[in-house]
């Protein structure tokens, strides 16, 4: 995998620009805003970032929903979202009942650059979030050539609480993929990209995963404006899980689909 995002960046041929240093957002204080991004806890044997776009709905990485291992889809009831999780506690806890990846992504895609334009999916919450401290973000375009754009993620060595980072800056807008300059590891898989909008930050991509050339990393994120536009519409046609009772996750596990290994991801 680290080749081949090492050759998409290459195929892309953009030099990555320094990115800032990340800020730990430790207190409460620091967190504040940003209490809708949250880290997933996947089978309890790894992690990504994802973020309430509404009250029962996060949005993340497609490829959070693989087994390294197995290469399967893992069953998305062994995923839980800890709403801005910090130092040890959440501001909400919630199982995920039911899970969309965009319906074009391909696990085991031999072509990176198709991977990562397709790389994002869309979990419903077994329960709604509702507290007025906890305010889903809203979605926009992608941001232009330049632009500078914020990121909000968890990672390995970052795990007990969120990172930002701000003004890192959209190097390439090439295949529908954002080619970042931003600083993201493992678990940052999923994590938001923020542009502002009135001074109100807008996710416009999440993380799928990173790329280097010179010593340098980028960040390589997915386009939203047609992949969600498609995730909401297959959300939208699946049964209700709370009528149900029973979760499943289209495009990849039948209903009732269970696994027991767990998912440890090389991508961020």
């Amino acid at each position: 995998m680290r080749r081949l995002l090492v050759i998409l960046f290459l195929v892309l041929g953009f030099a990555p620009a320094q990115a800032n240093e990340l800020v730990s957002l430790q207190t409460g204080d620091d967190g504040r805003g940003w209490e809708a991004v949250g880290r997933l806890n996947i089978n309890k044997t790894a992690m990504c970032t994802g973020t309430l776009i509404a009250p029962d709905l996060v949005l993340t990485a497609a490829h959070c929903l693989f087994d390294k291992v197995t290469r399967q889809p893992i069953d998305p009831r062994t995923i839980e979202f800890l709403a801005g999780w910090r130092n040890g506690r959440a501001s909400a806890y919630r199982w995920v009942a039911h899970a969309v990846k965009h319906p074009d992504y391909k696990y085991d895609s031999k072509n990176p650059a198709i991977r990562v334009r397709n790389d994002v999916a869309l979990l419903r919450l077994s329960q709604p979030i509702r507290n007025q401290n906890i305010v889903p973000f809203t979605t926009s375009v992608h941001p232009k050539k330049g632009a500078a754009v914020d990121v909000v993620s968890y990672a390995h060595d970052r795990a007990d609480s969120p990172s930002l980072q701000r003004e890192c800056h959209v190097l390439a807008l090439r295949l529908e993929t954002l080619v970042l300059s931003c600083d993201v590891d493992f678990g940052a898989s999923g994590a938001p990209i923020f542009s502002y909008v009135n001074g109100v930050p807008e996710i416009v991509s999440v993380v799928s995963a990173r790329a280097e050339a010179g010593g340098r990393q980028v960040a390589l994120g997915t386009s939203l404006e047609k992949p969600l536009d498609v995730l909401m519409e297959e959300m939208a046609a699946a049964p209700s899980v709370f009528k149900r009772g029973a979760p499943i996750m289209r495009n990849g596990v039948r209903e009732g689909f269970k696994q027991s290994t767990g998912a440890k991801f090389v991508r961020p």
